[in-house]
């Protein structure tokens, strides 16, 4: 039987990521998930990642809860998944870790990238399409949102977090496709679909 392919939808907050997901998962006929919160364990640690009354996490504990998510939704849905022959599509991945515990929080990123290569077994996403976007295009589509504790975050955290994703993508040409998601919704997933395309032959 023919493995399935995992492409995965990276980007700051407001980007388009989960809009673009279920659009190319339905093109794909492929699994849509998400991490963090993609299994019923990520949505308990999801819930303490994503709550607003907590206050006092340590940058090093979120990592690793944010490891322990992606443990579990590799095991659990994307591993299976894959092996059963379908495609998968998951709005973030493990390369959030790295934006945002490493980039984002200043963490060490060469030790988030060895803990996370053990919680998922090495298996990193085939296709990482970043949909990248001016910082003002992003603050314009939150505005007025409620938000979470990630949401809340400074500009000069969303800064590096954008950052970490360029420079991510840059390191991995043959990996990473990036997009302009200031663009309308539909040229976007005609990009996405292109990329998709072009790289993986789906």
């Amino acid at each position: 039987m023919t493995r399935g392919r995992y492409i995965v939808l990276e980007g700051a907050e407001g980007c388009g990521k989960s809009t673009q997901a279920q659009r190319l998962a339905a093109t794909l006929d492929a699994v849509l998930t998400r991490e963090t919160g993609g299994t019923a364990i990520g949505q308990r640690i999801r819930g303490i990642l994503h709550d607003t009354s907590v206050t006092d996490l340590a940058a090093r504990s979120e990592a690793l809860l944010t490891a322990a998510d992606r443990a579990q939704h590799l095991a659990e849905v994307v591993v299976p998944a894959l092996e059963s022959g379908r495609h998968v599509v998951s709005d973030r991945s493990v390369y959030s870790t790295l934006a945002y515990q490493g980039y984002g929080r200043r963490l060490p990123v060469d030790d988030i990238r060895r803990i996370n290569d053990w919680a998922i077994e090495g298996r990193w996403p085939e296709l990482v399409i970043l949909l990248d976007a001016p910082a003002e295009v992003l603050a314009d589509r939150m505005a007025g949102r409620e938000l979470d504790r990630f949401e809340q975050e400074s500009s000069e955290f969303f800064a590096r977090v954008a950052q970490g994703f360029r420079t991510m993508a840059a390191a991995e040409p043959d990996r990473w496709v990036t997009v302009d998601a200031a663009l309308d919704p539909e040229t976007v997933a005609t990009h996405i679909r292109s990329a998709v395309r072009d790289r993986l032959g789906l």
